[in-house]
């Protein structure tokens, strides 16, 4: 069974300058993936302010959705899970999972590692023609240490949650630029990162590699800022997949939807 998954940052659904809303051009983006499966961070889930200013126009001129976005972006196609991470007066936003697969069920695990930075992880249980497959939408924080932390609670909630080598895929914005994270990952779940599978690979490089006795150099691709993407933030890690093929969303009408680019993988069921 072939499986196309997308892992986007979408900035709470608007512009990273001035805060414009850009949530239909986002529902667009979204279904232009083509995927079967999105896993989506920073996902508004309310904001009375934003609806008051700009959801209460005429149907054909709104720019704010009446429903949450999750919703929104699901429409008739897409099934949907959310996870609340961060509430404030106004509204809250998290992590959501989109799915042309019936979700069995969903659960959030709180995994903030202090009161200033809400984190969680999405884990949703997906029934597909093949089996069940288990998600996990992540958001991890902006401090080595509190990732570390995060990356331990990620791992006992696979551990318990998905067991006996149940097909797994994990994707997010891990902000993880250093990439001190995908051994940890890798040793502990019997993960792979799509992007680590598909090379880059050259028999050149293979054969110099070979002779200095090291390892293949695995490296993530870069994914922001979205307009010029250097660092390697975001990540899809699979587990009873075989990967076919991903790429990066990258380019100047990708940088006017979020400061991430988004990454899709076309992967195959093992």
């Amino acid at each position: 069974m072939k499986i196309r998954v997308a892992t986007y940052n979408i900035h709470k659904g608007v512009s990273s300058l001035r805060s414009t809303p850009r949530v239909l051009a986002l529902k667009k983006a979204i279904s232009e993936f083509h995927a079967d499966i999105v896993f989506l961070q920073e996902v508004q889930g309310r904001h009375d302010r934003h609806h008051a200013r700009y959801g209460q126009h005429k149907r054909e001129t709104r720019i704010w959705p009446e429903t949450a976005q999750y919703e929104y972006f699901a429409g008739d196609s897409h099934h949907s899970a959310y996870g609340m991470n961060a509430v404030y007066d106004h509204g809250h936003h998290g992590n959501a999972l989109l799915s042309s697969f019936r979700i069995e069920n969903s659960h959030n695990h709180d995994v903030s590692d202090h009161a200033y930075e809400q984190r969680g992880i999405l884990h949703c249980v997906l029934e597909t023609p093949a089996g069940k497959v288990h998600c996990y939408v992540v958001h991890l924080g902006l401090f080595e240490g509190g990732r570390g932390r995060q990356t331990e609670q990620l791992i006992e909630a696979v551990n318990k949650s998905a067991p006996h080598g149940e097909p797994v895929i994990i994707a997010g914005d891990f902000n993880d630029w250093r990439n001190t994270l995908s051994d940890r990952l890798r040793n502990a779940l019997g993960v792979v990162e799509v992007f680590d599978e598909l090379g880059p690979k050259s028999a050149l490089g293979d054969m110099v590699r070979s002779w200095a006795g090291r390892q293949p150099r695995l490296a993530p691709a870069r994914t922001f800022p979205a307009a010029l993407p250097w660092f390697r933030l975001d990540r899809i890690y699979v587990r009873g997949f075989k990967v076919d093929n991903a790429q990066v969303m990258a380019g100047p009408i990708w940088a006017k939807l979020s400061d991430h680019a988004p990454i899709v993988a076309e992967l195959q069921l093992a």
